[in-house]
């Protein structure tokens, strides 16, 4: 994995997910970036397609879209399933979300906005997830794809274990 500069606070982005944070902070500055960068794209930031993203980044932990779908009822957007997997799909065609294929669940994209292959760790016990930055075409991987003559266009990496705190409970 490699440290890249976060697009939004421009300091060496660690995983996001399991150190300790501002976490409204956090919240309102993923919020309001992606509404500068919608009006900047001409994309619509639809109100649920807002509260999906604000309950995904007050989680840091991956939510699936049954859970979203129970949440947005809760909040008043209706409870038909499209409803959130609408939403999703914006939020993860315009990099704002992230899909886990492990969990079938979604995360919040920590860098949204920037082009970068993302590696998940995914906490067993409590599902938090961290995201950090991988390099996969420098790589094993990379290495094994240029030998083939393969051009990598997306890769999705998940490793599974345990997070600082249920390590330190367990």
């Amino acid at each position: 994995m490699t440290s890249d500069v976060h697009p939004v606070n421009g300091k060496d982005a660690a995983p996001v997910g399991f150190q300790e944070h501002d976490h409204q902070s956090c919240v309102a500055t993923a919020l309001t970036s992606a509404e500068v960068r919608c009006k900047a794209e001409g994309l619509r930031l639809t109100p649920v397609r807002r509260k999906v993203l604000e309950m995904l980044l007050q989680e840091h932990r991956a939510l699936g879209a049954y859970a979203i779908l129970d949440r947005l009822r809760d909040e008043g957007f209706g409870s038909q399933p499209p409803v959130a997997y609408r939403a999703l799909e914006f939020l993860v065609q315009n990099g704002f979300v992230h899909k886990i294929e492990r969990l079938n669940a979604f995360v919040a994209c920590s860098h949204p906005g920037a082009a970068h292959s993302p590696a998940f760790m995914i906490c067993r016990k409590c599902d938090a997830v961290a995201e950090a930055q991988s390099a996969p075409s420098k790589g094993v991987l990379g290495a094994a794809a240029r030998a083939a003559g393969f051009e990598i266009e997306r890769t999705v990496v998940e490793a599974e274990g345990l997070c600082p705190d249920c390590t330190e409970k367990a």
